[in-house]
């Protein structure tokens, strides 16, 4: 049996009026919590969408273990929905940068956080919640760092004409660097500029031990051509 339940009595987990209503107050607080995560960071799916769907899957599995099946089809459809709408908060920009790809997963983890709370695993979601809200918080710090020190990475280029183009890959070898990929980017064909996608690598021994990337790209911004250039993450 579930520790919690053990905690609280044999109630937490029966159906009734007491119960349904503690996990979905449990679910509504998880997922306000993860939500309001999101909005501060400005994404896509803020506050009401977590808890919406969190709200729907705890449901599911409440009414699912009330009628007593066994197969689980409504929890395997529930997730099955949250998924896809997971994956309308994706979008792909002209810059090639797949945006939303942390709030499409918030959404369906929060969607399984629900499900197990409403089948009573309140140690289940409890443990998943805090994993999540540790992801959510800590790791970007640390995956920023791992990322800035990196010997590869891919910047999104503007130069103003494309006749530069030849110059910025003189000046990149010039600073020990190395193109691994160039690719033209054909969204910005009418703005007067040439864009592109360069993956880039450090091979310099002093750049990969102190210069950050960002470091890097704020030097190449300075050349006269260089209309814009900034990291793909």
């Amino acid at each position: 049996m579930d520790p919690i339940t053990i905690l609280l009595g044999q109630w937490a987990n029966e159906l009734n009026v007491a119960s349904v209503a503690l996990k979905v107050f449990i679910s509504l607080v998880f997922s306000a919590a993860i939500g309001w995560q999101r909005s501060i960071k400005r994404h896509s799916a803020g506050l009401r969408t977590f808890m919406l769907v969190t709200l729907a899957t705890t449901v599911i599995a409440i009414v699912e273990n009330g009628l007593g099946y066994s197969s689980y089809l409504l929890s395997a459809a529930a997730i099955i929905s949250v998924a896809y709408l997971s994956s309308r908060s994706l979008y792909t920009s002209s810059r090639n940068q797949i945006r939303g790809l942390t709030t499409a997963v918030g959404l369906w983890t929060c969607g399984i956080i629900g499900m197990a709370i409403g089948a009573g695993f309140y140690t289940a979601g409890l443990v998943a919640f805090l994993g999540l809200m540790i992801c959510l918080f800590i790791f970007p710090t640390l995956e920023k760092s791992l990322k800035d020190r990196s010997n590869h990475f891919e910047v999104h280029l503007e130069l103003t004409d494309s006749l530069y183009l030849q110059n910025f890959v003189s000046t990149i070898r010039e600073l020990g660097l190395e193109i691994d990929d160039i690719e033209y980017n054909p969204a910005y064909v009418r703005s007067g500029l040439s864009v592109y996608s360069i993956a880039i690598s450090i091979n310099n021994e002093l750049l990969k031990q102190y210069k950050t990337h960002e470091d890097i790209i704020n030097a190449l911004q300075t050349l006269e051509y260089v209309n814009h250039i900034e990291e793909i993450q």
